[in-house]
């Protein structure tokens, strides 16, 4: 009971903080070699705890990689799990006793790839980790406290199916269970229901309209199937996200090649409380556009992250936020010149939105990616060299005039020098703020101060 009023306490501040309060910032976390993030979460110090994996760091080829940041994504601490092996960190929850609880797979421990779940203190020593599966391979994408203080952990497992995890609070099983048929069935998405049971989205090859559908399986508390659903249509459909909803029905994102406007579209998927579909919607362009995570807002609709192909500049992370029925309010894309993905999205307790993922556009080559936003999804230029402790640096630029003909300027910037790339990534030139673009032809550039902080800005020549 004190964990609900807990929650319904953060909800109902969401709305109720001032959005002249609400923070804006980005920041990427990691070393020279490859750094992602795939989960992030408010901690009830209102910072945030970020999961994922590195090459950077630790003791083998990867590592889980966890990073606790402030409200404001200063580093306060990393921590790295594995062995000498290949070791991915997919999920991470805040637990009750204010430790975490992260869901990955691991190759160093154990038989072949197994699930792998590691339980950390609230500084991030380890408390301990468990491995479950068989001699073939098996991968964690998902974990959530139970309120018996245990845990659930869904993924995949032997024979290619749903393998779903039910365990003590010391990470002991109580049982598993698998879900599917003859063909490759992952589960990617799991929560404990209202009705003490569960439910798992993820996606079937073996049941069906098309050669993958999003696939939906409730269960009671013991892991027996209720009823299971698919959704979709003669194409690809992956479900990568789920959620009980308010009204007791579910919200499923993931992606579709089989409706929307290009070759892949964000799928939003809302049902009630049997499965049965009460709307989907699609969301994207004319290229390929994809949805990783959903959550529902305080005010009853949605926000979902991914990445886009479509609009911005390069592959750029994707953030959709939607009124209660699945329609658009707004949309955002966050990145630089490089490829840029959300993988993972939360309501934060001002109201704003806290995004992560990975960046190739800012940093060494692959690195973890946070951004929070406000309300209304905008962010700032704001970069971090956070395992070095380096400074933040934020850069307010509006180039002027954009579009522009021959040149542009950036006012109170007349003396700084700027870096020009096109919309490849290819550098172009250096110019000085006062006169940006001379001598260029008409196209699509990105504008960024030499010293190479800030987010780039996109202008536009168009003769």
């Amino acid at each position: 009971m004190k964990r609900l009023f807990l929650a319904v306490l953060l909800f109902g501040l969401a709305y109720a903080v001032p959005a002249f309060s609400q923070q804006r910032w980005e920041r990427n976390y990691g070393g020279t070699d490859w750094d992602w993030g795939n989960s992030v979460q408010q901690t009830s110090d209102g910072g945030y705890i970020v999961a994922g994996e590195t090459r950077s760091f630790g003791n083998g080829d990867y590592d889980v990689y966890l990073i606790k940041t402030n409200a404001s994504g200063d580093t306060l601490w990393t921590r790295t799990y594995g062995g000498m092996s290949y070791d991915g960190g997919y999920s991470v929850q805040q637990t009750q006793d204010l430790g975490y609880i992260v869901a990955g797979g691991t190759e160093s421990f154990g038989n072949s790839s197994q699930v792998y779940l590691i339980k950390t203190n609230a500084s991030g020593d380890t408390l301990w980790t468990r491995t479950y599966g068989g001699t073939n391979l098996e991968f964690g994408y998902s974990v959530q406290q139970t309120t018996d203080g245990g845990y659930i952990v869904t993924g995949y497992g032997s024979g290619s199916q749903v393998f779903l995890v039910k365990t003590n609070a010391l990470g002991d099983t109580l049982w598993t269970r698998n879900y599917g048929g003859m063909g490759d069935d992952e589960g990617h998405s799991v929560q404990q229901t209202s009705d003490g049971g569960y439910i798992v989205a993820g996606y079937t090859g073996s049941f069906g309209a098309g050669y993958y559908d999003v696939y939906l399986i409730k269960t009671n508390a013991s892991g027996d199937t209720l009823w299971t659903r698919t959704y979709g249509g003669t194409g690809y459909e992956y479900g990568y996200s789920v959620q009980q909803t308010s009204d007791g029905g579910y919200i499923v994102a993931g992606r579709t090649e089989s409706f929307g406007n290009g070759l892949s579209d964000v799928y939003l998927i809302k049902t009630n409380a049997s499965g049965d579909t009460l709307w989907t919607r699609t969301y994207g362009g004319a290229n390929w556009d994809y949805g990783y995570s959903v959550q529902q807002t305080s005010d009853g609709g949605y926000v979902v992250t991914g990445w886009t192909l479509s609009f911005g500049n390069a592959r750029q992370a994707y953030l959709i936020r939607t009124n209660a029925t699945g329609d658009t309010l707004w949309t955002r894309t966050y990145g630089g010149v490089g490829y840029d993905y959300g993988m993972s999205v939360q309501q934060t307790s001002d109201g704003g939105y806290i995004v992560a993922g990975w960046t190739g556009s800012f940093g060494n080559d692959w690195q973890v990616y946070l951004i929070k936003t406000d309300s209304l999804g905008r962010s700032t230029g704001v970069e971090e060299t956070a395992e070095s402790g380096g400074q933040k640096l934020e850069v307010r630029i509006t180039p002027t005039p954009n579009p522009f003909i021959s040149f542009t300027t950036v006012p109170g910037h007349s003396s700084e020098r700027f870096s020009l790339y096109d919309i490849s990534g290819r550098w172009v030139g250096v110019y000085k703020g006062g006169r940006i673009g001379e001598g260029l032809g008409a196209g699509v550039y990105f504008i960024r101060p030499e010293g190479g902080k800030g987010k780039p800005l996109r202008v536009v020549k168009v003769r």
